[in-house]
């Protein structure tokens, strides 16, 4: 199960909004071991795409080294689905590497000014296993942002 708090639900939802009708796409990191999704990070999709996704790997490095030195580890790896529903595409499964990681997909393919599918998965060597997600009030009002 994903527990992720309100703020941090509400920044993936707002990020995919804001990149409609491109993918967004971004991480929350989390402390090493411990499975709590607590600073989002926000990232740029380098596709630029309505149907695909990448992160800009210069950034992804510098976020990897930024993880590494805060002793953190990626919880959520979260991308936007425009036209589709909010499940992994097998382009998404192919990429997926990071096996502990909750992969969430947001689909706003009603629109953006409308309700959005916000769905958690566990990929491990291409098996995909829908979770629970729970969403818990904010013990902080400001979620920590990372503009890349």
């Amino acid at each position: 199960m994903l527990t992720i708090d309100q703020a941090t639900h509400d920044a993936i939802v707002a990020h995919a909004r804001r990149d409609h009708p491109d993918e967004a796409c971004g991480v929350v990191a989390g402390p090493a071991g411990s499975d709590r999704p607590e600073r989002f990070v926000p990232m740029l999709n380098a596709a630029r795409s309505p149907t695909f996704y990448e992160f800009d790997s210069s950034d992804l490095l510098a976020l990897y080294k930024d993880m590494d030195a805060r002793d953190e580890e990626p919880v959520v790896i979260y991308h936007s689905h425009t036209a589709t529903e909010a499940y992994p595409s097998r382009t998404d499964i192919g990429l997926a590497q990071e096996p502990d990681a909750h992969y969430v997909l947001v689909s706003t393919r009603d629109g953006i000014d409308r309700p959005v599918e916000f769905r958690s998965f566990r990929i491990v060597d291409s098996d995909v296993t829908e979770e629970e997600v729970s969403v818990v009030p904010s013990h902080d009002p400001a979620v920590e942002t990372q503009e890349l």
